[in-house]
């Protein structure tokens, strides 16, 4: 199981200038965005530009994200930044600890725009189970390594903050995150564009994740990743290794149709593997991070026709398979989806479902486990 890493030291005394010290305080600084702007934007919001008092103002996102992090993704363009003061437990109403948005602006059109939000992963009801894997779980994604339980795209990033200050998630809840998003989607670029954004989107998560840390009034930091692992690139599909697993044959009928396939995420808390290159045609999913895994809970079992297998079980649905089993002591969870919404191949899902369980049980070190796809009565 991936382990935060946190500085050895404890968060110490602020030493940074007065004025700096004196703005971290939530009051104080909702009454200096307030003199900035003429207004707060709702309760718990504030708002502010850098063209205003510069050198008053504190750093976006609850006074965490250093220049370095804001530079690497804006420039030094003009920045407007709604910022909601998080609260300390949100509640059962709702998962969301609040959230911060920064918008950079060229002259006055708006140009980039990075939404950080702080939540916990849900999985009672299933509000998490499509869109947050879609975004945040994708061949994209690469682990940001040294030990930070999170992932990073050129334009997603999540990281989950520690238990040791948000607690155990429960069996059908995730993780606490830190999550950001660059834009409505996560666009394939240039790998020399790719780089340069991801490596400031991970500084950016690193950021927020340890101003959030501070706020709810834990210790520690995480540490910036010192080097981020190759951007998965597109490769034509093996026969006998589809996504990369040994063992893993692609039927026949879908080789003329799923002929390239990217996989991400190794060493992280999801392995993903999508084919189709211009639209992802088919995902499979390896989350072996029980934090993630939870988001699949209610699908598991609400999802579609219950089936079995030798340890596990699931649901089966013609566009959706999701499978959990133990390994060891630790919950893994795999998924087929079809991600075509003009899909002839009906079978599709139920055909890959128990040869992929089969081969990454093998792969992961589960031991083989056999599914069966035959509804439960």
């Amino acid at each position: 199981m991936i382990r935060p890493s946190l500085e050895d030291r404890e968060a110490g005394p602020d030493r940074r200038e007065p004025l700096r010290r004196f703005l971290r305080h939530r009051t104080a600084r909702a009454a200096v965005a307030a003199g900035l702007v003429g207004a707060l934007l709702g309760a718990g919001l504030v708002a502010w530009s850098t063209d205003a008092l510069p050198s008053a103002r504190p750093a976006p996102c609850w006074d965490s994200l250093s220049d370095s992090a804001v530079s690497g993704l804006f420039g030094d363009r003009r920045l407007e930044v709604d910022e909601q003061a998080l609260r300390r437990d949100p509640g059962a109403a709702s998962l969301s600890y609040g959230q911060c948005r920064i918008t950079s602006f060229k002259g006055e059109e708006a140009r980039r725009q990075a939404i950080v939000r702080v939540h916990t992963l849900d999985g009672l009801y299933g509000t998490d189970g499509r869109r947050w894997p879609a975004e945040f779980l994708s061949s994209r994604m690469v682990a940001l390594g040294d030990g930070l339980p999170g992932m990073v795209t050129p334009s997603r990033a999540w990281l989950a903050l520690p238990r040791s200050c948000t607690g155990k998630p429960g069996e059908n809840s995730g993780s606490t995150v830190v999550d950001v998003t660059l834009g409505e989607r996560d666009l394939d670029m240039s790998a020399q564009y790719d780089e340069g954004d991801r490596d400031a989107m991970a500084r950016v998560v690193v950021d927020a994740a340890n101003g959030v840390i501070r706020e709810m009034g834990c210790s520690g930091r995480y540490r910036v990743p010192a080097e981020l692992p190759a951007v998965p690139d597109w490769r034509d599909v093996q026969v006998g290794a589809f996504c990369g697993v040994k063992g893993l044959e692609l039927p026949t009928a879908y080789r003329d149709t799923l002929r390239v396939e990217r996989a991400g995420g190794d060493g992280g808390s999801a392995r993903v593997c999508e084919t189709g290159r211009s639209a992802a045609r088919v995902r499979l999913l390896s989350v072996v991070d029980p934090g993630v895994n939870g988001i699949f809970s209610w699908e598991t079992t609400r999802g579609g026709p219950r089936i079995r297998g030798t340890r596990g079980d699931g649901t089966l649905n013609p566009t959706r398979g999701v499978y959990r089993l133990r390994c060891g002591t630790e919950r893994v969870v795999f998924v087929v989806e079809d991600l075509n919404p003009h899909s002839r191949q009906a079978n599709l899902v139920r055909d890959l479902l128990p040869r992929y369980v089969r081969a990454e049980t093998e792969r992961i070190g589960c031991g083989r486990e056999e599914v069966s796809t035959t509804p439960l009565r």
